[in-house]
């Protein structure tokens, strides 16, 4: 089988970590780099040795040679570039947060039926292994009726001078940078929300500084969230259930170790044997939905995706935190 060829879209830094851990896989390639900056996409292909570089995302979205586009640009450029590509006939591998709003992520997911061609979310969490386990734990039923989630995501960059973090315009703040993976991962073990309590604290740019939530479900479960990027937090994540827990330890969004323990007194550890970052999980799943004939994951379907998207749209709201490219 050929290998898969990857055209990717921006060439920030979590650009240059997925191509990094293609390394660790075999039959994927990447094939082209687009910039709004020609000399950054040349700089950019010197990690990826025989790749064409562009100076604009319309001649890469064009490129015959692409399989799929890896879309790594920031936030509120999610959705423009994941339609250039969708209208361009190219399947699209978006980075997270997926959009900036459910509507957003609905209309992009509508261009993707439209032009028939695959789209998926990069969370990237949720191609890996010992995610593959978490699903198995919960649908052995080990655990019990499920009570509680609990997730935190918390990092110090508020003080770090990272524009993207800190501006409005640029979508910052830590609910859609940070925020993302406990929520998702709520939304994984519990599904949508029935209703949703949320607090934050703001910098004085008007973005979140550090957000916290409460999910509570019509059974009685409640899911309990916090992400910051004022300090870093342990970054764990524990699903208590009737008959037992499960703790992943952190980072509990990237290959980690784990562990169940039941009310009984039995506990089974996994440990972490990944190597690599894991990034390339996603990229395996692509190539697979695509050789499938599918247009979406059933690891994240593009029903999930609007979910999770409407939980952060709920907390915004709550929160009063609002963008200037939305007024």
């Amino acid at each position: 089988m050929s290998n898969f060829r990857w055209g990717i879209l921006g060439t920030g830094g979590i650009a240059s970590a997925f191509v990094k851990d293609l390394s660790h896989t075999t039959g994927h390639e990447v094939v082209a780099v687009g910039s709004r900056s020609l000399s950054k996409a040349q700089d950019f292909i010197t990690a990826a040795p025989g790749a064409t570089a562009y100076g604009s995302y319309s001649e890469l979205v064009a490129d015959a040679n692409v399989d799929a586009v890896y879309v790594a640009t920031p936030h509120p450029m999610h959705f423009d570039h994941t339609l250039l590509a969708l209208n361009a006939g190219k399947p699209v591998l978006c980075e997270k947060p997926f959009a900036v709003s459910a509507h957003q992520a609905q209309s992009m997911i509508d261009s993707a039926r439209e032009n028939g061609v695959a789209l998926l979310e990069a969370m990237w969490t949720r191609y890996l292994p010992h995610i593959a386990k978490v699903r198995e734990i919960l649908s052995s039923g080990i655990l019990g009726p499920i009570q509680t989630v609990e997730a935190d995501h918390g990092q110090r960059l508020a003080d770090q001078d990272i524009d993207r973090l800190i501006n409005p315009s640029l979508a910052g703040g830590a609910l859609l940078d940070l925020g993302v993976y406990p929520i998702s991962f709520a939304h994984l073990v519990l599904g949508e929300p029935d209703a949703i309590t949320a607090r934050a604290v703001m910098t004085n740019r008007g973005v979140d500084a550090q957000s916290s939530a409460i999910f509570t479900y019509t059974d009685g479960a409640q899911a309990v969230i916090n992400t910051t990027m004022i300090a870093r937090t342990p970054c764990r994540a524990v699903v208590s259930g009737l008959l037992g827990r499960l703790e992943i330890d952190g980072v509990f969004y990237s290959p980690t170790s784990m562990r169940t323990i039941l009310f009984d007194g039995t506990i089974v550890e996994y440990p972490n044997t990944y190597a690599g970052h894991g990034l390339r999980e996603q990229a395996i799943e692509m190539a697979r939905v695509l050789r499938a004939g599918l247009l979406e994951s059933p690891l994240l379907p593009w029903s999930e995706t609007v979910s999770v998207m409407k939980s952060i749209d709920q907390i915004r709201t709550q929160i009063g935190l609002k963008y200037p490219f939305e007024d």
